[in-house]
């Protein structure tokens, strides 16, 4: 079934937005007494009836609601954004539907993107959400300088840097452990600088490799998303 997305159901909003509610009404043709589902984004599907079949603001009463279990695990992946924007927004899309919690935006020395438009990633975000049948709808971060990012980023998760060292670095699923939070550092397409890497060592982080090959910004951040989810089940 279509999930619809209304965040402020607890507090009475008992309504799609415009959006929501053309798609609805207009494009999947529901009417006045159809059932509906909606994900409130904080973690509570609701089964509904629609009351007023409108285009512009389709009104509902709710009659089930049903909490969906948090992970026993948090992945926080905080990347540079790619100089195109559809390869950021690629990987808001995907990561989301793969099961990622947070994601912060790196502005680095070595970034070819200085401004985000938030807006259109948080819609990017909440139809991953749907797609992939979460309740959870994912935390996005404004851009942020890389250094304040590694000072800011609180103790009480395993930290990783991802980056082209030298010296041959763990690969990140063994690096990792079970049931825990993560947050990975993703750089730009001209890779970290040598003082970001030792400020991101300074404060915690350790590196970590993501394979073999050379990926770019965007399939880094989702292998790292992915061998984490792939963690918790080995």
């Amino acid at each position: 079934m279509f999930i619809f997305f209304q965040p402020d159901i607890t507090e009475g909003a008992h309504y799609l937005d415009r959006e929501e509610s053309k798609h609805c009404v207009k494009v999947l043709r529901k009417q006045s007494g159809d059932s509906i589902r909606i994900a409130d984004g904080k973690g509570s599907f609701y089964e509904a009836v629609i009351s007023e079949a409108h285009d512009k603001k389709c009104t509902f009463e709710v009659r089930q609601k049903d909490h969906q279990p948090k992970d026993n695990f948090h992945i926080h992946i905080a990347l540079s954004p790619t100089k195109n924007i559809d390869r950021t927004e690629w990987f808001v899309e995907k990561a989301i539907e793969i099961g990622v919690h947070k994601i912060s935006f790196l502005l680095c020395e070595h970034s070819e993107r200085k401004v985000l438009k938030s807006e259109r990633l948080e819609r990017k975000a909440i139809s991953a959400m749907k797609q992939s049948q979460h309740a959870y709808l994912a935390d996005i971060q404004p851009l942020i300088s890389f250094d304040d990012f590694v000072k800011a980023e609180a103790e009480g998760s395993q930290k990783f840097i991802a980056y082209l060292g030298e010296e041959p670095s763990p690969q990140l699923v063994h690096a990792a452990q079970p049931a825990k939070s993560y947050t990975v550092l993703i750089g730009p397409e001209g890779d970290f600088s040598p003082k970001e890497v030792d400020n991101a060592f300074n404060a915690g982080f350790e590196a970590v490799s993501l394979g073999n090959s050379r990926l770019r910004t965007e399939t880094a951040g989702i292998a790292a998303c992915h061998s984490l989810q792939l963690l918790q089940f080995l």
